[in-house]
């Protein structure tokens, strides 16, 4: 299920707000422009299914959100727990940054950690089978996969530069809990 927990970025313990309600969560990420939508496919989506299938079970929203975005690329990728890389994927993100362009993913299966950097705040955001997430250019975040990555996302690009990593440099994402991943 899907979570927000919002946090003043001097206090990971305390959380000054904390929902798994999708519509709470659209209406607080709303306001620092981040967009929060839950899909629903049009066909099942069996496991292993090629990156043609899964788009093709989502393409009605897939086709609205680059209309309305401008997006000129869109694939999937998909992670799983066995995968030997997995210790090195985790860690590409898990510093605080930001990117050139928007980062908007869907989760078509399993789930991730997005934690956004918002003033003096600092949103963590659980995403979910059926979340899409929106993350303005610019904004600071970091994104955690965990130690057992498993997910299948959809991504979207404007350009395929933009979605560099730029690094701030800071220790923050040090300070808040890493993403666990555990069954519920």
């Amino acid at each position: 299920m899907s979570r927000l927990r919002i946090f003043a970025d001097d206090a990971p313990d305390r959380p000054e707000f904390d929902s798994r309600d999708g519509d709470a969560i659209a209406r607080e990420l709303e306001k620092i422009g981040v967009t929060f939508e839950r899909w629903q496919a049009a066909q099942p989506v069996e496991p292993g299914a090629s990156p043609e299938e899964v788009m093709a079970a989502y393409r009605a929203d897939i086709d609205r959100l680059v209309a309305e975005r401008g997006f000129k690329s869109v694939d999937v990728v998909s992670i799983a727990p066995d995968n030997p890389k997995r210790e090195e994927m985790r860690a590409r993100f898990l510093d605080e940054h930001f990117h050139k362009e928007d980062e908007v993913r869907f989760f078509v299966a399993g789930s991730g950690l997005f934690t956004l950097h918002v003033g003096d705040r600092v949103y963590e955001i659980e995403c979910v089978k059926d979340d899409l997430i929106a993350v303005p250019d610019g904004t600071t975040h970091w994104f955690d996969m965990g130690p057992e990555p498993s997910f299948v996302a959809i991504r979207f690009f404007t350009e395929p530069d933009g979605w560099v990593g730029h690094f701030t440099g800071t220790d923050i994402a040090r300070k808040f809990p890493r993403y666990e991943n555990k069954p519920r």
